[in-house]
């Protein structure tokens, strides 16, 4: 039998190369050991998703994940399945914050902010030279201010649709969408019924999200998202009314 010769740091070595690679075994899945990481090129690899099926995710994913993470995950947990990275690697749980209107603070709807996340992240941002992405986020942002929402009736309703009114917020702010709605439903913050009219909210966000993102990969989306900030000339948005009354603040022009 042949003498074999291993020294205490070649040892050492194969031991260390051995947990390592375990170790990531365990942490990464399959598909994840498989594929290199490139989440910085666009756009993301997309296959088209069934709307439905994607609302129907986000319905009762908000009741754990809350709006964003909701509509986020809807997306992303199904092209996990169908196209691997880099939706594996993405965080989906880390966006929870934005329930509530961000960390309960009610600014912009999180259903919102996650499908701006998502077309962001899927077409690109800006700098990237194409603005679709962002144009595609602010599109879905007006259509939500005009909207009745909620519009999707899930399949299997937690709370009996005949309790869930249907209001238009002129506003993407989550305190005015959801206090027209409290108002107009006689229901309190923490009520099933409100809870269920968010859930419906995020699953008429996520639905849409999936036709405009499916449009985009036929070639056939034609953005109707615009930048209130280049009509106003300082960030808003176009219903200043609203909340300033008369009293809307008037920025200096570029020669001030």
């Amino acid at each position: 039998m042949a003498k074999i010769d291993v020294s205490r740091r070649q040892l050492f070595k194969g031991v260390g190369a051995l947990a390592l690679g375990l170790t990531l075994g365990k942490i990464l899945p399959p598909k994840a050991q498989a594929q290199k990481i490139n989440a910085s090129r666009w756009p993301w690899p997309y296959v088209k998703l069934d709307p439905k099926t994607t609302a129907e995710l986000a319905y009762e994913s908000w009741y754990h994940l809350y709006c964003g993470a909701a509509v986020i995950n809807s997306v992303f947990s199904q092209l996990r399945k169908k196209v691997g990275q880099p939706y594996l690697s993405f965080p989906i749980k880390g966006f929870m914050f934005a329930e509530g209107g961000v960390a309960g603070w009610g600014t912009i709807c999180g259903s919102l902010l996650g499908a701006n996340i998502v077309t962001n992240l899927i077409i690109g941002p800006r700098l990237t030279g194409n603005p679709t992405g962002t144009l595609m986020g602010s599109e879905i942002m007006q259509w939500y201010t005009e909207a009745k929402m909620p519009l999707y009736v899930p399949k299997n309703p937690k709370v009996s649709p005949d309790k869930i009114p249907h209001t238009v917020s002129n506003s993407p702010l989550c305190h005015i969408s959801v206090g027209k709605w409290m108002k107009k439903a006689h229901k309190a913050l923490h009520s099933p019924e409100r809870r269920d009219r968010c859930a419906r909210v995020t699953a008429s966000v996520a639905y849409h999200l999936v036709e405009l993102l499916n449009l985009w990969k036929e070639g056939k989306y034609e953005t109707e998202g615009e930048f209130p900030s280049g009509e106003f000339g300082i960030t808003a948005q176009y219903n200043c009314e609203d909340c300033h009354g008369e009293n809307v603040p008037e920025p200096p022009g570029e020669e001030d």
